[in-house]
């Protein structure tokens, strides 16, 4: 990913939040025929310990009609992409007009390391897991449903778990240019969420 020094980010910290904020993402790999194969989906963010750092995995599923599995499985190097907020900015932010528009915008991009699950056991955490990031009622209402229903349903999903080789995240926020800032500020405060989330990331940067 093409990334400026001016909005390159090294902190886990920031790029968790994204990942975690926005985690329906967009996972690519090489099919049989070494084209770019891509499915999107939501991935739950684990940050383990090892060596004294921490180390992100992400856990997801696909159909297991989905071809996608068996190339993780056969070709376990993988790229995956999350995107947070992001909106157009005009140039009328500015105060001269000798300017062009531009868009701003929060990413992440991750080289991962593929393991398939092959485990019921494992799968079954790995659901209970995406059920709390994004629906935590939902989860009696799970667990009630049974173990003959949740084994029919796990038959027909594939899990695999990311091991996260490289990390880069982009947080493009016109931090350049700083003549912007103030009129950009109330422009996004007056959009819609995504302008308004990428206004609280100009806070948290200090923009």
């Amino acid at each position: 990913m093409y990334i400026p020094a001016q909005f390159k980010s090294d902190d886990l910290d920031q790029a968790a939040r994204l990942m975690r904020t926005h985690s329906f993402a967009t996972l690519i790999c090489n099919d049989d025929h070494g084209f770019p194969y891509i499915t999107h989906l939501p991935l739950h963010l684990e940050l383990r310990e090892r060596d004294g750092r921490p180390l992100p995995l992400l856990l997801g599923h696909v159909a297991k009609s989905n071809p996608h599995w068996q190339y993780l499985r056969d070709r376990p190097t993988a790229l995956v992409s999350f995107l947070g907020p992001h909106a157009y900015m005009s140039p009328s932010v500015y105060p001269d007009k000798m300017r062009v528009p531009t868009w701003n915008y929060l990413a992440v991009q991750c080289a991962v390391r593929a393991r398939v699950l092959s485990d019921g056991a494992e799968l079954g955490r790995l659901l209970l897991k995406l059920i709390e990031d994004n629906e935590p009622a939902y989860l009696a209402q799970w667990r009630e449903l049974g173990e003959d229903y949740h084994a029919r349903m796990m038959a027909g999903i594939v899990g695999f778990e990311l091991e996260v080789t490289e990390l880069q995240c982009k947080l493009k926020l016109n931090q350049h240019r700083p003549e912007s800032y103030a009129a950009l500020r109330r422009a996004y405060a007056a959009g819609g969420d995504d302008e308004r989330e990428l206004v609280e990331w100009m806070d948290r940067l200090g923009i």
